[in-house]
């Protein structure tokens, strides 16, 4: 079978060789009657993974039953599974089948499988070896020919562990397993899915589709996803609601993507929770970050400066294993080699830029430790109407280092705190 058919049947977007692993093994398996399990973080598309297996299977002429286990009540799920009789619990007024009762033939889909309870895992488990069940308030066992195909983002194994789920059961349901990767493994894909739901959206509301600059477009490769592709349609749906210019740059971008710490700041935040030398290391990381941040970048000029970081210790003597002088003394002299980092911004883009995107044009000066950990101090303060946890959290260092900070570099009045009110300095 061509997956490129298959794509184009279930609206799949993307190109990326786990992905393609990922349909061909459903495809392989469809014919069969092996039970399935399809792994994944929440929002990945787990749920067209049962509905190919069923469409080239030879139950495609039967029902197909799709269930979130997770949204059943516990006090219910059994009769919702395996149905039950008259007068078995109070309002039960007639006998009703249950979902494998009616799948009978076809296929069900056990979705959040991790969320069913032990005692319903029991007799899910009785069904696969044997294909019997029995009503919630009868004694007769029936029979059903089901094919199952469950799907999850609970890592099972760890449940097991901790006696949240059968270990026999785990096994039965994966005889065959399907992973689908996260959309931040899939970087290639993101911006043809962008496209592809801005396209969708401009079409059902009939209105222009939006489009990404370059910048943004890097922008949304780079972001982690962490809700991958039902945040990405999701944002893709804002923008194109909220937004007037139809050419989107990263700065409108970056307005619809929660910060989440970044490479390099993210690798080392943990280390600089609680200590001075480390957190003045990971604020002037910072310094970096933003500025680099506020002109629609967001990752290859951090590695392009760190690259020069180490350029500059190399010509002092300094190893990569000795111990490492401060970043901020070593700013004034890597300044001198960003211009590589910082791309230019043509007439056409600045069309589509707003004023806050620029820096204040000012004459290129050198910046000493002291006076680039005073600026990066201010900018937080400002940002979270200065509120020490907040800024001390985005500077990822203490909030005792960050006061102390405050006192040595005399920033109690600043220019661009001092109008803060008194009481929001705390």
């Amino acid at each position: 079978m061509d997956i490129r058919k298959v794509k184009q049947r279930f609206g799949i977007v993307g190109s990326d060789e786990a992905l393609d692993r990922a349909l061909e093994v459903a495809l392989r398996v469809a014919p069969t009657d092996l039970s399935v399990l399809v792994t994944g973080e929440s929002g990945v598309g787990k749920e067209f993974f049962p509905q190919i297996i069923h469409a080239y299977s030879a139950r495609k002429h039967s029902k197909y039953i799709a269930v979130n286990c997770g949204a059943i009540p516990e006090g219910t799920i059994e009769s919702e599974l395996f149905g039950h009789e008259k007068g078995a619990f109070t309002g039960a007024a007639e006998a009703r089948k249950g979902y494998f009762e009616e799948a009978d033939g076809g296929t069900i889909f056990l979705d959040e499988v991790a969320e069913l309870p032990l005692s319903t895992q029991v007799r899910l488990l009785r069904v696969l070896q044997d294909g019997e069940y029995i009503r919630v308030g009868s004694s007769k066992i029936r029979r059903t020919d089901v094919r199952v195909v469950a799907a999850t983002n609970i890592d099972l194994p760890a449940a097991i562990v901790k006696g949240r789920f059968r270990e026999d059961l785990y096994y039965r349901l994966n005889t065959v397993p399907i992973h689908v990767p996260a959309l931040r493994e899939r970087r290639e894909d993101i911006a043809l899915l962008f496209r592809k739901f801005a396209t969708d959206i401009a079409a059902q509301y009939r209105m222009p589709a939006i489009s990404l600059y370059n910048e943004a477009r890097e922008v949304l490769e780079n972001y982690s996803w962490p809700g991958n592709v039902r945040q990405l349609k999701n944002v893709a749906e804002q923008i194109s609601a909220v937004e007037q210019k139809r050419t989107i740059t990263a700065a409108i971008l970056l307005k619809y993507l929660p910060r989440i710490p970044s490479s390099p700041v993210a690798v080392t935040a943990s280390r600089a929770a609680g200590g001075d030398t480390g957190g003045e290391r990971e604020m002037l990381y910072k310094v970096l970050f933003d500025v680099w941040a506020d002109i629609g970048e967001m990752r290859a000029g951090i590695d392009e400066l760190r690259r020069m970081v180490l350029e500059v210790r190399a010509e002092r003597g300094e190893g990569r294993n000795s111990e490492p002088r401060e970043i901020a003394g070593l700013l004034p002299e890597v300044a001198g080699r960003s211009a590589v980092v910082q791309p230019a911004i043509t007439e056409n883009d600045a069309e589509f830029t707003d004023s806050e995107e620029v820096a204040d044009e000012e004459p290129a000066r050198e910046m000493t430790k002291e006076q680039a950990q005073r600026e990066q101090i201010i900018r937080a303060l400002r940002r979270n109407n200065g509120r020490r946890k907040d800024a001390a959290r985005e500077l990822f260092i203490s909030e005792r280092t960050l006061y102390r900070k405050i006192k040595e570099l005399g920033i109690d009045h600043a220019r661009g705190v001092s109008s803060l009110p008194d009481d929001n300095i705390r």
